[in-house]
């Protein structure tokens, strides 16, 4: 005989769409969406109402600039080259390293497990939602900075200083697969803050830890005294999708930087179900 009570279903608890509730009603993921929409009009109001700067140092950046404000996919990918390095980073170890330490450092975490929800399963549902909400920032992100960009620069081809131009279809086909492939390499980050979620009960140290652990992986990748060391560092191949704006495209290091991402994040991901699921939960 059963000890379950009549009814009780494990597959039921915690339903996704309850926890996409959950979060959406937090200020934390308000804040980090609403930030998405506000960055492309903050880059916009500085493009028209900044002054110009004649340092030779500047030159470089001078030209993305000039770049950027040729069309609006062109703006969207300056939006991207500006954010990918860090504040992406920020966003998706906020989602993913605060899910499940917040909820621990609130003591509400022990009273999930007690309604019962079997263990994987909270995990498993928090992970996705927070999945789901980088990659709804990330869109945001694009898509805010592709319409305010359109609006005001037209729609072109986009441009490259590596390239020659490329068409305006086409180009809206590369710069989604340039959005695809920094979802995949922000599953490293979002694997590391997870486990680090699941390791701590501190929200803070698990969002912090990942972005400073990905920060350091930067740092390293720019020591070439390191070698073929650097290859399998989780950083080595994140701005591989630079070769999607060169003509012909360069693929191979977008294939070896998304087995490399996929295989980092599944290894987090696995190591912190493994820890969840047998460590004793006070909080």
């Amino acid at each position: 005989m059963s000890a379950a009570a009549t009814g009780y279903r494990p597959s039921a608890t915690l339903p996704i769409g309850a926890e996409i509730r959950r979060q959406a009603a937090r200020r934390r993921t308000q804040l980090a969406l609403g930030f998405m929409v506000l960055l492309p009009l903050i880059v916009l109001l500085a493009f028209e109402f900044g002054g110009g700067e004649d340092d030779a140092e500047s030159d470089q950046f001078a030209s993305l600039v000039d770049l950027a404000t040729s069309g609006g996919l062109n703006f969207a990918l300056f939006s991207i080259f500006v954010s990918a390095s860090f504040l992406l980073v920020v966003v998706v170890a906020l989602f993913c390293g605060d899910t499940v330490a917040s909820e621990a450092s609130w003591g509400s975490l022990r009273y999930l497990l007690a309604v019962p929800v079997p263990r994987a399963r909270l995990l498993a549902v928090k992970l996705i939602v927070a999945l789901l909400y980088s990659l709804v920032a990330l869109l945001t992100l694009v898509g805010t900075a592709l319409l305010v960009g359109t609006v005001r620069y037209g729609w072109h081809p986009l441009g490259s200083t590596i390239a020659a131009e490329i068409p305006a279809g086409e180009g809206l086909l590369r710069l989604l697969g340039i959005v695809g492939y920094l979802a995949v390499v922000m599953l490293v980050v979002a694997g590391l803050a997870f486990l680090l979620s699941v390791l701590t009960d501190a929200a803070l140290g698990a969002v912090g830890g990942a972005v400073l652990l990905w920060i350091l992986s930067g740092i390293l990748d720019q020591i070439e005294a390191l070698g073929a060391i650097r290859n399998v560092l989780p950083t080595h191949y994140s701005e591989a999708w630079l070769g999607l704006l060169s003509t012909p495209m360069q693929t191979d290091d977008l294939v070896k930087g998304t087995i490399g991402a996929v295989c980092y994040a599944t290894l987090f991901w696995g190591l912190a179900f493994w820890r969840f699921t047998r460590k004793d939960i006070t909080s």
